[in-house]
């Protein structure tokens, strides 16, 4: 019996000096704990506790010699209902679609900030965002207004001059839109309180990510909760 006790004192003290020096899986930093990043060599995090949360953190990363390294953090809000999976969202909902998703371009009622290398569109106020279900142009800029795309049923950019100062479309529901899954999904500046779908987050945070972000550099955003079945290490 003590010589079996000593061998797994032993066995004990070998895996200890064995796993010296490696962090568990826990304290690895976020992007290297999800199933995809994208590709790239940039990343934003936005999670949330839970999908009735309307708050949470936005981290934007760098992929350095093979490490990720956090750039930059702020908080972030989700939508008044909470977030829900991407993939079986519905509009309308008030929902944050959880998933990962790329950033076509940006945009916005005011000017690019300084460093911004991002395609950028500057509205108008002949700018919209077509969220009509039953119009061509669905989950996309239009500018006029399409005949088929009800003013009812969209956003008219220079509406939102606050939310919409600078933003960055979330590649949600559109490269092959869905009808009826959703649109007009953005990383915007914050308004008054939780948002209508998209993430926000204060107007200095928004002009440090446009500034660092690098669409050579691939950069994705992936949105989660902390754990369960939307959590942001599943996607």
């Amino acid at each position: 019996m003590r010589r079996l006790v000593t061998t797994a004192a032993v066995l004990l003290a070998l895996g200890t000096v064995v796993g010296a020096g490696r962090p568990p899986l826990v304290a690895a930093p976020l992007p290297v704990r999800l199933a995809d990043t994208g590709g790239g060599t940039q990343l934003i995090t936005a999670v949330a506790d839970s999908t009735s949360s309307t708050v949470g953190t936005l981290t934007w990363w760098d992929l350095r010699g093979g490490r990720w390294v956090p750039a930059g953090t702020a908080v972030a809000r989700f939508g008044s209902k909470g977030l829900t999976e991407g993939t079986t969202r519905t509009q309308g909902t008030y929902t944050t679609p959880t998933g990962i998703y790329d950033l076509p371009y940006a945009f916005g009622v005011e000017a690019a900030p300084a460093g911004t290398r991002f395609p950028y569109r500057r509205a108008t106020a002949g700018s919209w965002w077509c969220e009509d279900n039953e119009a061509r142009a669905y989950n996309r800029w239009a500018e006029p207004l399409p005949p088929d795309c009800r003013a009812s049923e969209s956003e008219r950019i220079t509406a939102y001059p606050t939310q919409y100062a600078r933003a960055l479309v979330i590649g949600f529901n559109y490269h092959r839109p869905v009808h009826g899954r959703g649109a007009g999904i953005f990383l915007h500046v914050n308004g008054r309180g939780a948002t209508a779908g998209c993430v926000s987050v204060p107007a200095d945070a928004m002009d440090r990510i446009l500034a660092w972000a690098d669409p050579a550099r691939g950069p994705h955003i992936a949105i989660g909760t902390a754990s369960g079945a939307t959590a942001i290490t599943r996607y």
